[in-house]
C-alpha cells in the first residue's frame, strides 16, 4: 500500500507529490498503518489453515474486510481511500500465509490458495463485506443486481440464498474490477500487471518508473470501473486510449512520454475526481504486493 501510493507521477490518483482536495497522501500513509493488524490476523488465519487447527471456512475473510475498512476509515479524514485493496489484500494475506506455511514460495501455489480461499468463503462473509461497503461508500458500487448496501432486507436475502463472496462477485463483476479479480482467479494482477513488472523492473532496475509504466499497462488494457461509475464506459475506455498513447510514447522512460504522463495526469485532474482511476491503483497494490511476495526490496 505505502509502495502504490507513494508511484509518481501517478495520473488520476493520489500520489506523493499531488493530492485531491478531500484525499490527501497522508490519508493513504494513514490508511496502510490502520490496515497492518487485520492483514497480520489475515496471515495467522493462513497459518491455521496450514497446521489443519481451522478450516478455510473459518477464516472469516469478510469479518476481516469489514473490520480493516472501519478502522482506516476512523484511522483519517480523507474518506474511502482503500476498500478494494483491502479486498485484494486480505484473501492474498491468507493464501501468501498458507502457502509459506507448506511449502517454498510460488506464485502457482499462491494462486492455487487464493482459490480455495474464495471458495471456501461463506454466507456470513458476504454480510460482512456488505456491511463494509455500507460503511465505506465507494462510487457506485453499492447496487448489485436485486441486493443493495443501502436495504437491509439484502443481508437477509444473502444468508437465505448461501451466497458467499464468490457469488456476490459474479453479480458486480461487469462492473467492478475488483470483483471481476476475484472470479478469475485475479487474472489482471497474475497475467497482466505482475509479468509486465517484473520485466520493467529488470529493464530500469527503478521501482518508481517501472511502477508508472505498469500502472499505465494496466489503465491501458483495463478501463477503470470506477471511472465508469462515475461517469460513463466511453468515458472509461478514453482514459484507457489516452494512457495506450502515452505508453507508446515511452511513459515514465522517455523524455516525451514523461511529458504525456504529466500532461495526462493534469488532464483527469481537471475533471475533479470524476476521472480518477482508484480500481486501477487498487490493483496495482496487488501487482506490488505479489513483487514484495517473490522476494522483491526497494
Amino acid at each position: 500500500m505505502l509502495l502504490e501510493v507513494s508511484i509518481y507521477p501517478k495520473p488520476g490518483n493520489v500520489h506523493r507529490t499531488r493530492d485531491y482536495p478531500a484525499t490527501r497522501f497522508e490519508h493513504f500513509l494513514a490508511s496502510a498503518v490502520a490496515a497492518r493488524p487485520y492483514f497480520e490476523k489475515a496471515a495467522e488465519r493462513g497459518v491455521l489453515i496450514s497446521r489443519r487447527e481451522i478450516s478455510p471456512q473459518e477464516v472469516y475473510v469478510g469479518r476481516i474486510i469489514r473490520d480493516a475498512v472501519i478502522a482506516i476509515m476512523n484511522s483519517h479524514r480523507g474518506g474511502n481511500t482503500s476498500l478494494g485493496t483491502v479486498m485484494l489484500f486480505v484473501p492474498l494475506a491468507v493464501a501468501a500465509a498458507m502457502t509459506i506455511a507448506l511449502r517454498k514460495f510460488s506464485l502457482s501455489h499462491l494462486r492455487r490458495n487464493l482459490t480455495q480461499v474464495m471458495t471456501s468463503t461463506t454466507a456470513t462473509d458476504s454480510v460482512a463485506l456488505y456491511e463494509a461497503v455500507a460503511y465505506a461508500r465507494p462510487g457506485g458500487l453499492g447496487e448489485v443486481a436485486q441486493l443493495n448496501v443501502r436495504d437491509p432486507s439484502s443481508k437477509v436475502k444473502i444468508l437465505r440464498l448461501g451466497l458467499n463472496l464468490l457469488d456476490i462477485a459474479r453479480l458486480a463483476a461487469d462492473r467492478d474490477s475488483i470483483c471481476m479479480e476475484w472470479v478469475t482467479d485475479y487474472n489482471t494482477t497474475f497475467e497482466v500487471g505482475y509479468p509486465y513488472l517484473r520485466r520493467e523492473l529488470t529493464r530500469t532496475r527503478d521501482i518508481n518508473e517501472a511502477a508508472v509504466n505498469t500502472y499505465l499497462k494496466i489503465l491501458s488494457e483495463i478501463p477503470d470501473t470506477l471511472i465508469a461509475r462515475k461517469t460513463t464506459i466511453q468515458k472509461a475506455r478514453w482514459v484507457s486510449n489516452r494512457a495506450k498513447k502515452v505508453l507508446a510514447l515511452g511513459g515514465f522512460s522517455t523524455k516525451k512520454g514523461l511529458k504525456e504522463v504529466e500532461r495526462f495526469d493534469d488532464e483527469l485532474r481537471a475533471n475533479g475526481n470524476l476521472l480518477n482511476p482508484g480500481t486501477t491503483a487498487d490493483i496495482m497494490a496487488s501487482v506490488l504486493a505479489l513483487a514484495t511476495l517473490s522476494g522483491y526490496r526497494p
